[in-house]
């Protein structure tokens, strides 16, 4: 797998495109506060002395003022002063008590940040663990000997009186010995760090504050698959190369300032994928289509075969665009960042083994995935469900809002009906305020149909009444917006 890093930076925000085997697979931006305002994105990772400002016990669940516009929300289950008692957590907290805490999930929609006080702290290759004291490996690290010999190494480096404990990351299965103890010694430092602010500062106030976008993908993302980090950016370049030198030498080798006339992005095409991403409708190349629909509640994926013909056998070409469909809608879940419930309506097949070889491959793309995840197997109704880890908020909400016409429903009403509603409406003001007069404002769409199409209808309407009708079309209005303004005297 060849992978590249592509990093964009402009005064108002830096767009991370990380690019495997020519295509993009994730899309990271962070973007700087308008001026005035708090940056509420990227949040993640960051600890607060949170004030508690309410305690709902029917929800099991407490509210905290960090110092953002809207109150973070910690609960019970992210909540556990001892490991060995799970207390109801109107028990253990009270309004204004004061609570370090960790955003462990930025706000999303009208939520906010969710907080936690299992506190966690990441290195390149540990993360400490403060508030506990145990050992753990990565997931990721499956040979049993392998993550046997890590263990050891571990314990034997970590001190006697170290009251934390550590989580090794996947790349420490390759680290130095000198490496890890670094990487102790710098998050220990950092911990006592914070430590003294908690002790100091008001609450709310931040404590720390995660490292920049940018940063955090040399810590976390880059490995030995990426073969190139290019920044368009001398400033950001020469911060990576600064950041990469204290915490991971072996990669400022692979950073390169991009100076060319041509835009990073559209050099790369970018640009491209990331405005298919924001597309309902994504073609296959096999002539199927794909059609991702997001609720409120979850994520509809749909299949379809479209044009996709040949001389092969009608369940040979099913199978086929099935294929093609798992591996494209696992990439596209990672570029749209989609999290919750992910249903997914492939293709019905018959055949066993094909529903069994297309779970397979769908798994094996979801694979190359860092969030959590869990696929199902095919439902009685032929349905595969994907649950995945809801951590920052998805790229269509990042990038788009609501259409003020639909207002996201994606379609708006036809112009006769709006013409009916006006209508109906005519009457009852009339009925209402015996006026003498009545003035439609409008689109000039729906004046125009009015005229011309449902002009019958206005002449009828007018009779009905006994009073004069006026139209007067306001280009600011969408089609389904109007107003009928009664009038006490001739205009």
């Amino acid at each position: 797998m060849n992978e590249k890093i592509l990093i964009n930076v402009t005064p108002q925000e830096t767009r991370i495109a990380v690019v495997q085997d020519g295509c993009v697979q994730e899309l990271h931006i962070e973007r700087a506060p308008a001026l005035g305002t708090a940056n509420e994105q990227g949040l993640v990772g960051n600890l607060y002395l949170g004030k508690v400002v309410r305690v709902v016990p029917g929800i099991q669940a407490a509210f905290f003022e960090i110092g953002l516009t809207r109150t973070a929300f910690l609960q019970a289950t992210d909540f556990c002063p001892s490991p060995l008692s799970q207390p109801t957590i109107e028990k253990s907290l009270f309004a204004g008590q004061t609570l370090l805490v960790q955003v462990i999930k930025d706000p999303l929609g009208t939520k906010g940040a969710r907080l936690s006080t299992r506190l966690s702290l990441a290195g390149r290759h540990l993360v400490y663990l403060p508030r506990e004291a145990t050992i753990g490996i990565s997931q990721k690290i499956t040979d049993p000997a392998q993550r046997t010999t890590l263990h050891a190494r571990l314990k034997a480096m970590v001190a006697a009186d170290d009251a934390g404990g550590y989580l090794l990351r996947t790349n420490a299965a390759l680290a130095t010995d000198d490496e890890l103890a670094d990487d102790i010694h710098s998050l220990r430092q950092l911990w006592k760090s914070v430590s003294e602010q908690a002790q100091r500062l008001p609450a709310p106030a931040l404590l720390y504050q995660d490292i920049n976008l940018a940063q955090r993908i040399l810590r976390d993302v880059v490995s030995h698959h990426t073969s190139l980090i290019s920044v368009d950016c001398v400033k950001t370049f020469e911060q990576l190369s600064q950041f990469a030198d204290i915490f991971a030498p072996t990669l400022k080798a692979k950073l390169h300032h991009y100076t060319q006339a041509e835009p990073l992005f559209k050099h790369y095409a970018i640009d491209t994928d990331l405005q298919r991403a924001l597309e309902k409708r994504i073609d296959l190349k096999s002539g199927g289509y794909l059609i991702i629909e997001q609720t409120e509640a979850m994520t509809v994926i749909d299949v379809n075969t479209g044009n996709c013909t040949g001389e092969r056998t009608n369940t040979q070409t099913i199978f086929t665009t099935n294929l093609e469909a798992a591996r494209t809608l696992a990439q596209q879940i990672r570029l749209r960042n989609l999290g919750g419930i992910i249903v997914v309506d492939f293709i019905d097949m018959a055949g066993l083994t094909h529903r069994n070889a297309v779970l397979a491959t769908l798994k094996e793309a979801l694979a190359k995935d860092r969030v959590p995840f869990s696929v199902s197997s095919f439902s009685a109704l032929g349905l595969v469900e994907i649950t995945r880890k809801r951590t920052r908020a998805a790229l269509d909400a990042l990038l788009c809002e609501a259409c003020p016409s639909c207002y996201g429903t994606g379609q708006i009403k036809t112009k006769q009906t709006t013409c009916y509603e006006i209508l109906r409406d005519i009457l009852h003001t009339a009925r209402q305020f015996n006026p003498h007069a009545l003035r439609v404002f409008a689109s000039p769409v729906i004046t125009d149909f009015l005229l011309a199409e449902e002009s019958a209808h206005l002449a009828q309407m007018q009779d009905l009444i006994g009073k004069p009708i006026s139209l007067q079309s306001v280009a600011q209005f969408h089609q389904e917006q109007y107003e009928v303004v009664p009038l006490d005297q001739e205009h």
